[in-house]
């Protein structure tokens, strides 16, 4: 079997996989929603388009191409940063493939080729197609044109490879984040040079717009550096997917005698302080839990620091939008995919009637009680009198009650499985369902739909008043929600067991 066959077989392979899956019917409705969502985003890039060629098409000093390229780099970060939240890499599929006779590389190639060959890259288009014929192809011809569309394609594939090498070295270590932030202050570092001014954004604008101008002469040296950048971040990324995959593979396990916290103090609180326990030794012993728990603090401080010392988001509907976003962050880091962490032994707390219900009890407690991090904050926006300490509090509760039970929602649709600690050989980390997409939308959806029209007709503070409010009766009947989420959970028990154990790594 050569390459090509080689290629063509894991391919198949993996359409297969995707309908083997336990879960294939909330896949498949998830990429439902997912195609309706694009469809909307394309006719949002048209209409983009449209209104970047009409104001380019009137620019005097600068031509077409010039000003397109002029803001590329910022068109390549925002699309580095879509895919980070939607590309997998390869390294987390190619477990089945390690141990068969083909040759040391051929399985991630062919899995890097497909990334690269992905209709995911042709998205772009729906903004530059219309951009080249209004705006390039009656000014320069076809061939310029085509010239443009093949190199803008190239560097969005350039853009998937450099992403995929950041992201299994930033789920090996949080500190490479340090590398797509230095590469990319790297790129806009005439900005850098003059923050206060505009004469930074122009030498940025002024050197990246020069590519432009190479392209209106012909020149084939933009699309020649590309394509050798190209072949340098592949073969660079199929060695960093190779090594990580085979030192997470030989591996060797260590124990080390260590101190262990009893954290005797939550004795008191009987199986609710047992239950919390697991949840805190679960997110301290584990690799990935601690890292979802160690990444929702650092955004979260991110965001409140933002917030309180600059004023990107001054404004009311800024204020609302944000407030509860960063409420909302820090919970839905765990609680969107509850229960896939116990999936690792979900048969051991099927053992003793209520042990779920135990749990659930614990993780609404300690995601309640954790909503004091970005509260506190937050509170610097109160003592510069941007926000009120009753819009803090207001949102806090509406959280700790409204979106906290959309959340719980969850445990019983989610059945994948997430691993503790492995990270590139794992099967079901990167899973999603159709449920958890719905959740998703009315977590960050529902709020602003409730806040923006009581403070329009009524003011802000009857706003925050019946945010309160409804926050509050879903706190003080949790135990009742949380028993009902338990009691249909265990009608569909067989089922979500047989599909946690079969997407365990």
């Amino acid at each position: 079997m050569n390459r090509l066959e080689l290629f063509k077989q894991l391919r198949r392979h993996r359409k297969w996989a995707e309908q083997r899956a336990l879960n294939y019917e909330q896949n498949k409705t998830a990429k439902y929603m997912v195609w309706v969502g694009s469809s909307l985003a394309i006719v949002y890039f048209l209409f983009l388009a449209i209104m970047f060629s009409l104001i380019v098409n009137n620019l005097e000093t600068i031509t077409p191409l010039e000003c397109f390229f002029g803001a590329a780099p910022y068109l390549l970060f925002i699309d580095f940063w879509i895919r980070y939240l939607g590309q997998q890499a390869p390294a987390q599929i190619i477990k089945p493939y390690l141990l068969l006779p083909i040759p040391k590389y051929a399985c991630i190639e062919s899995f890097l080729v497909t990334s690269m060959l992905s209709t995911a890259n042709l998205l772009w288009y729906c903004v530059m197609v219309p951009f080249a014929l209004m705006s390039i192809v009656f000014v320069y011809g076809i061939w310029i044109t085509l010239y443009f569309l093949l190199l803008w394609w190239l560097l969005v594939v350039l853009n998937s490879q450099w992403l995929l090498i950041c992201k299994v070295l930033i789920t090996n270590n949080v500190l490479w984040w340090a590398l797509p932030v230095v590469f990319y202050a790297a790129i806009m570092f005439p900005v850098l040079l003059d923050l206060g001014g505009d004469a930074g954004w122009e030498a940025c604008f002024d050197m990246h717009a020069k590519i432009g101008a190479m392209i209106e002469k012909g020149n084939p040296l933009p699309m020649l550096v590309t394509i050798a950048l190209i072949g340098v971040t592949f073969f660079i990324n199929r060695y960093v997917q190779y090594t990580h995959i085979w030192k997470e593979l030989g591996k060797v396990k260590t124990t080390r005698i260590k101190h262990v916290s009893r954290m005797a103090f939550l004795d008191r609180f009987g199986d609710l302080g047992l239950y919390i326990k697991l949840e805190i030794k679960t997110i301290m012993r584990n690799k990935n839990p601690r890292k979802s728990f160690v990444m929702a603090m650092l955004v979260v401080i991110l965001f409140s620091a933002l917030i309180s010392f600059t004023e990107v988001y001054d404004g009311a509907g800024y204020a609302n939008f944000w407030c509860l976003y960063n409420y909302v962050l820090f919970s839905s880091y765990s609680l969107l995919r509850i229960m896939g962490n116990e999936g690792n032994y979900i048969d051991g707390l099927m053992v003793r009637k209520e042990n779920l219900l135990g749990i659930f009890h614990a993780k609404y407690v300690f995601y309640s009680l954790m909503l004091a991090w970005p509260f506190l904050l937050m509170l610097p926006t109160v003592f510069a009198g941007k926000w009120s300490l009753f819009m803090l509090i207001s949102f806090a509760t509406f959280t700790a009650g409204f979106q906290h039970f959309l959340f719980f929602q969850m445990a019983v649709y989610n059945k994948q499985t997430i691993p503790l600690n492995t990270k590139f050989i794992s099967k079901g980390n990167i899973e999603n369902n159709y449920m958890q997409v719905v959740t998703q939308f009315a977590v960050f959806g529902l709020p602003m739909a409730i806040v923006t029209p009581l403070r329009l007709f009524f003011g802000e503070s009857v706003a925050y008043l019946g945010m309160f409010l409804i926050g509050l009766a879903f706190v003080l009947t949790s135990r009742w929600w949380l028993r009902n989420v338990y009691n249909r959970l265990m009608k569909r028990r067989y089922a979500n067991m047989e599909s946690f154990r079969a997407s365990r790594a």
